[in-house]
């Protein structure tokens, strides 16, 4: 299956910097797909405040279009998801994004045909609507989507500055299409391996014994704890190195007060 197409909708936005930090957020997610319908300022993409926002992603912003109206804006969409807080009477369900993101990713990606005769179309783009800043979404364009997310926020305090609800919005569905890896900070080939934690380990108890904390005539299970304790830790040649030279230090110390 193809990467399904991703559009950021933002209509009526009257603040430069968040365009600039929508940008960012979307390049963040892997997302450049951004239209701004009838925006405050005409040259709102070339605004100083917009620019520094972005933080480098200037790329998103080349790629941005302005339209004068939703209709363009939602040409090649065929999945649309509003995002509006507060629930309509009238309108499609309201949902969280994660939940709505599963139903959409967890069937066929086919969505319902308004005319039963007529066969099922695959959902090939989506698109995610948010409203100006000033006023929100506006019913009638809210009527127009398939859903409307409303982001789990606390309900006494629910309101969201544009650029994060956008960010938001774009980490659950990157998440949803199966995220990007994290990269761990040590790489398994830098591990060290059983023999030098072996070595370290036969060093380390030299050093509790000349220091008196093992007794060797009864050592019980402290150093197979500790052989377990420096498994679950991971450890790099470079750790294993200065346990060592920990252990090699105690060694030293406790013979110069002999």
């Amino acid at each position: 299956m193809s990467p399904m197409r991703t559009r950021f909708i933002l209509i009526e936005t009257s603040h430069p910097g968040n365009v600039g930090a929508a940008a960012r957020a979307l390049k963040v997610m892997g997302f450049d797909e951004m239209v701004l319908v009838a925006p405050r300022y005409a040259n709102v993409l070339r605004k100083e405040e917009t620019i520094q926002r972005a933080s480098g992603a200037n790329d998103v912003l080349d790629k941005t279009r302005i339209v004068d109206n939703l209709e363009e804006a939602l040409d090649g969409i065929s999945h649309l998801c509003a995002t509006a807080m507060t629930p309509r009477d009238f309108g499609p369900p309201t949902r969280s994004p994660r939940e709505h993101f599963e139903l959409v990713l967890g069937r066929p990606l086919v969505q319902a045909a308004p005319d039963s005769a007529k066969p099922a179309e695959p959902i090939s783009s989506i698109g995610f609507l948010f409203g100006s800043e000033r006023f929100g979404m506006k019913n009638e364009d809210v009527y127009k989507c398939h859903v409307a997310l409303s982001i789990p926020t606390n309900p006494q305090f629910g309101s969201l500055n544009l650029a994060a609800a956008l960010q938001l919005v774009a980490y659950e569905w990157r998440l949803a299409l199966g995220g990007f890896p994290v990269a761990s900070p040590v790489a398994e080939s830098s591990l060290a391996d059983a023999e030098q934690v072996s070595g370290m380990l036969v060093h380390l108890q030299r050093a509790l014994v000349e220091i008196g904390f093992l007794d060797p005539a009864a050592p019980k299970k402290l150093m197979p704890r500790l052989n377990q304790l420096f498994n679950r830790a991971n450890l790099t040649p470079e750790e294993i190195h200065i346990l060592r030279g920990v252990a090699k230090a105690m060694i030293e110390t406790a013979q110069a007060k002999r």
